[in-house]
């Protein structure tokens, strides 16, 4: 299994428009793709900015393709993220995952 981590920054005012924006359009985005074993938001406020992360379960590299593309260190954005975003990182971070699957509440 393989952890793709991508960080991004909003203002701290559009936070909760931006994390009700990944529950409505990302997250379900990541769920439709064949391979995707499961998808959270991480989100810390600090000062007047907002940090977000997501962090994905894939079960392979042609997963992660499938979802990102060929290049797949390159981050995938959506039209909507111009309207919040301070800055558009380029790369994610991909780990290898050991140990057992992360558990999914229902």
């Amino acid at each position: 299994m393989i952890a793709r981590i991508w960080s991004g920054r909003t203002k701290r005012e559009q936070s909760a428009e931006y994390l009700n924006f990944l529950r409505r359009v990302a997250l379900p985005d990541y769920a439709s793709v064949d391979g995707c074993l499961g998808a959270y938001v991480l989100h810390r406020e600090e000062g007047e900015t907002a940090h977000f992360q997501t962090l994905s379960f894939w079960s392979s590299e042609v997963a992660i393709a499938s979802f990102a593309g060929s290049d797949m260190l390159r981050a995938k954005y959506y039209p909507e993220d111009a309207g919040f975003l301070l800055d558009f990182p380029e790369l994610v971070e991909h780990f290898e995952v050991v140990g057992d699957p992360p558990v999914h509440a229902a």
